[in-house]
């Protein structure tokens, strides 16, 4: 299980909103950026231009979007919901 994201710091660092990118790695199937658009949208609604990339050997990708946020735990129930999914294995 991962971890949640609690007791961070971003209020000191950043003026709400903001865009704030996440990049998150998990493994390659068709379904994973609409797994992570799924579960995003209701927490942080947008139009999303998700980067894609595969791994050199295809097993995984890494998925980069930025999303425009409020606070510092809307960045951490981002972070706690997006990493929940199954197929994620890490996030940035």
């Amino acid at each position: 299980m991962v971890q949640p994201v609690k007791d961070t710091k971003f209020d000191e660092y950043l003026e709400y909103p903001c865009p704030f990118t996440f990049r998150i790695m998990g493994l390659a199937n068709v379904n994973l950026t609409d797994q992570i658009l799924a579960k995003l949208q209701p927490i942080a609604p947008g139009d999303y231009a998700p980067k894609v990339k595969p791994s050199s050997k295809g097993n995984y990708e890494s998925v980069s979007l930025v999303a425009t946020v409020t606070s510092g735990k809307h960045i951490e129930e981002i972070y706690n919901v997006i990493s929940n999914i199954d197929d994620v294995r890490h996030m940035l």
